[in-house]
């Protein structure tokens, strides 16, 4: 059974769905544990865990994004206003956004008392993001809008994690866009080069699919390194390990996290159910249309309702704090990091 399979089986949800031989195929290694930060903001002493309720082994909300249109024609999109509301949204219940790579290793140095929340962009279509005449942002593009609000919200960092297939932003210089995400601070992750359902292509095809668009991110912008991958249509290769390693053709590729389509939160990457090939993602939606019970509307008000069920930062990147009970949760390489309350 696989990973996404299971998920649904055990959580009863509906999967919500999105949009010459190989050399040498790497092992997939065991996961490292996700490793501290050193923060470079924390000029004083967090405060007391208890007093921010933290709960570091809560779940974290990974929202998924298509197009942001003025004219939607699917649920997977949005209008600018809606992506707007809801940033907005995230903002005042004391959401920080941070990058799949960044959730997924366990580096989230947020402040305390605040939730990490994943904003990530299949597909690289215009509506995400392009680049005006000054080389800045267009506007109405999901970039923009992200910037305007962080700009009125000092906390909320204008990162995102956008999973890119061809062609990459419309027909834009990929050198200029890809470079501009990149030196901004924004995670370019890999979607494919033609987005095929990699369920039902061979082995090598799988590997062609991921090395091919890797090298072109990586000739845009020699100095990124695409860490994670976001499946196209959710649906892994036979062969899951494919997603995470492999190579063709002399291009090797190493992913240290996974992405799905649907239908929930996401484990902490502290806890035992974290799966690194299986990470789960919300549907950003209202509260209306089909799946609507599933999408992002929906489970943030249900996080709202219950702010135990959710991951809350203590403030301190060195130790993960939890309600005093919870530790049996937690990953066993990281029980010397854990601090129970």
């Amino acid at each position: 059974m696989s990973g996404l399979t299971a998920l649904i089986a055990v959580t009863g949800l509906t999967l919500v769905t999105g949009c010459g031989a190989p050399r040498e195929v790497e092992p997939a290694a065991t996961q490292d544990p996700p490793q501290p930060t050193t923060s470079s903001a924390t000029t004083s002493p967090p405060p007391p865990p208890a007093s921010v309720a933290a709960n570091e082994l809560g779940q974290v909300p990974v929202l998924m994004y298509h197009r942001i249109t003025p004219n939607p024609s699917s649920v997977y999109d949005r209008t600018p206003q809606e992506f707007r509301a809801e940033l907005e949204r995230l903002a005042r219940e004391d959401y920080v956004p941070v990058t799949t790579a960044e959730y997924a290793t366990g580096n989230m140095d947020i402040p305390a008392g605040s939730h990490p929340v994943v904003l990530t962009f299949d597909d690289s279509s215009v509506s995400q993001f392009s680049l005006d005449a000054n080389g800045e942002p267009a506007q109405g593009t999901a970039v923009r809008i992200l910037l305007d609000v962080a700009a009125d919200h000092p906390d909320f960092r204008p990162v995102a994690s956008f999973y890119v297939t061809e062609p990459v932003f419309g027909k834009q210089d990929n050198q200029r866009t890809l470079r501009w995400l990149h030196e901004h601070g924004f995670e370019i992750g890999n979607h494919t080069r033609q987005h095929p359902n990699l369920g039902q292509v061979s082995a090598r095809e799988v590997q062609r699919q991921i090395a091919t668009m890797q090298q072109e991110i990586t000739s845009a912008v020699p100095d990124a390194r695409v860490r994670t991958m976001a499946l196209p249509l959710g649906v892994a290769p036979d062969n899951e390990e494919l997603a995470r390693s492999g190579s063709f053709e002399g291009t090797r590729y190493r992913h240290e996290a996974v992405l799905l389509v649907g239908a929930g939160p996401a484990p902490s990457p502290f806890s035992q159910e974290f799966d690194p090939l299986n990470i789960p993602r919300i549907r950003s939606q209202g509260d209306s249309g089909k799946g609507a019970r599933f999408g992002s509307t929906a489970w943030l008000d249900k996080l709202a309702a219950n702010p135990q069920r959710r991951y809350t930062s203590d403030g301190d990147p060195e130790r993960i704090s939890f309600p005093d009970g919870s530790d049996g949760s937690i990953a066993e390489p990281l029980a010397t990091r854990a601090h129970p309350y």
